[in-house]
């Protein structure tokens, strides 16, 4: 497609996103020669090869609220000092480079290991006991804020967009009748464990602050109890520790069905966006569109 003059109808691809990080290192004074492209997923993560840096493009200029609230997330944490990636202090953030949002972080500097699923409930229980300072605005959790973007811009086929539109409407159905008992507090959005680093000291650190809100800590929970529930991707052992160090299994909440269904359909109008870099990306999506047509088969999704 041509490029307008935000840059936002080309598609978003790996070429893209790496003139775009060039453009922006350019703006910051930063050495892009020889950066390597680690992550195609939401936003494209560059590591540079002449700084301790990762530069972060995100999709186009709708996500520069995100990325303001990405960058504000980082200093409050790092004050309080919470285990979590730190933005690059000394440089002017978010750019916005051909109508995307850009931001830099300090790399972590990977240990031997990966982190548990303990650790990511013990890591998401100290999130939650935090109070958000009378300074920071933090957005409320939505679940169908990319929706639109993603359905309007995907390059999948039409039976397909008609299917994920009525799924989208019916879960908003569901979505407004869900009641929650828990207090609103900070949530992370995508709760992950993929989302939690383990560095060359052994500390492990929470990652990617796009999805930061302020709303019921269920938001978080639901990541990994519908990865285990639903998908079968931990054993019952990494669950419990899971729950063990969290206090709460969120399968036994009446909502949970609810919060199922928008996690899978996340999950895959995420992986939709990416059909066109390679066919491996397209299979998945292809399994992980025929699971949601079909609700009572067993989902033999991958992780991606």
């Amino acid at each position: 497609m041509a490029v307008d003059a935000a840059g936002t109808e080309e598609g978003f691809t790996s070429t893209r996103a790496a003139r775009v990080m060039a453009a922006a290192c350019c703006v910051a004074g930063l050495d892009d020669r020889d950066a390597k492209l680690i992550r195609l997923g939401e936003n494209a993560l560059f590591r540079l090869a002449s700084a301790p840096v990762i530069v972060r493009v995100a999709r186009g200029e709708e996500w520069l609220p995100k990325a303001h609230t990405e960058v504000a997330v980082s200093r409050w944490l790092a004050g309080e000092g919470m285990p979590a990636s730190r933005i690059v202090d000394d440089l002017e953030q978010p750019l916005l480079v051909e109508g995307h949002p850009v931001t830099f972080w300090h790399l972590i500097v990977e240990g031997g290991r990966k982190a548990t699923y303990g650790e990511l409930g013990g890591i998401l229980r100290d999130l939650h006991a935090l109070t958000v300072p009378d300074g920071l605005t933090l957005p409320a959790f939505d679940p169908f804020d990319k929706q639109t973007l993603r359905l309007d811009r995907a390059v999948i086929p039409e039976d397909d967009k008609l299917f994920l539109r009525k799924r989208w409407s019916e879960l908003q159905d569901k979505y407004a009748e869900l009641r929650f008992e828990t207090p609103k507090g900070p949530v992370h959005g995508d709760a992950h464990v993929q989302n939690l680093m383990v560095d060359d000291r052994g500390s492990v650190i929470l990652i990617d602050f796009e999805a930061f809100c302020y709303d019921h800590p269920e938001w978080d929970l639901m990541v990994t109890a519908v990865e285990h529930h639903s998908l079968g991707w931990q054993t019952d052992g990494q669950y419990a520790d899971f729950v063990a160090a969290y206090g709460r299994d969120l399968y036994d909440w009446p909502g949970y069905e609810t919060l199922r269904g928008i996690q899978e359909f996340g999950m895959t109008t995420w992986l939709m966006q990416n059909v066109q870099e390679d066919e491996a990306t397209a299979a998945e999506y292809r399994r992980r569109i025929a699971g949601l047509r079909n609700d009572d088969a067993p989902r033999d999704w991958r992780p991606w």
